[in-house]
């Protein structure tokens, strides 16, 4: 689930920093810059783990910051295929599930990837699994259920025009650059509650 990576990057060392260590100095940039963001077909970077390299800094005319070459190690979260994770679910509707983690929200359960059997309420704005005739299991938002990664989707994300960025339209839904496609269709996946 978490991954050491090596990542390369030409990072901007700012001027009121030259009297700090020029690890520190890089390394604090280097967390503001990719802490907490996505790197295409990486995943989730948590944070900076160690500097392998550090070339020599470049001055740039006009500016007063020195530009170094890095590589650098860090900690990506970024779960494999058939890999079992526990969340919440946060929303259900006709077209699935929502699952959140607590750092992480863009899993989705397709309602094909749910179990046989299993029907949406719209009066209840919760999916009904039926494994027999008799019971009824419901999942609900909140609720603590396992479920199984099937797909790693990453989209580029293009920048928004000034005019676009200007422009009072109602708000948009925000569009992510990574997110996890899941499935709940063998036994101890589910809610958490079914299989204690």
């Amino acid at each position: 689930m978490f991954v050491l990576s090596e990542v390369s990057d030409l990072v901007r060392i700012p001027p009121h920093t030259f009297n700090i260590p020029i690890q520190h100095a890089i390394t604090d940039e280097l967390n503001q810059k990719f802490a907490n963001k996505v790197i295409s077909n990486l995943g989730l970077v948590v944070t900076i783990w160690d500097l392998l390299d550090i070339k020599d800094g470049l001055l740039k005319p006009g500016d007063g910051g020195a530009y170094v070459d890095v590589r650098f190690r860090c900690i990506v979260w970024k779960p494999f295929v058939g890999e079992v994770l526990t969340g919440w679910v946060s929303e259900c509707n006709p077209q699935g599930i929502k699952v959140k983690l607590e750092f992480f929200d863009d899993i989705v359960i397709p309602k094909d990837y749910l179990f046989e059997n299993c029907t949406f309420k719209p009066n209840e704005n919760a999916w009904v699994w039926q494994p027999d005739e008799e019971t009824e299991l419901f999942i609900d938002v909140n609720e603590k259920i396992r479920f199984r990664v099937e797909e790693e989707l990453f989209f580029n994300i293009k920048p928004k025009s000034s005019t676009e960025a200007l422009a009072l339209e109602e708000p948009e839904k925000k569009s992510t650059p990574y997110a996890l496609k899941a499935s709940m269709q063998s036994e101890g996946l589910g809610c958490v509650s079914w299989w204690s």
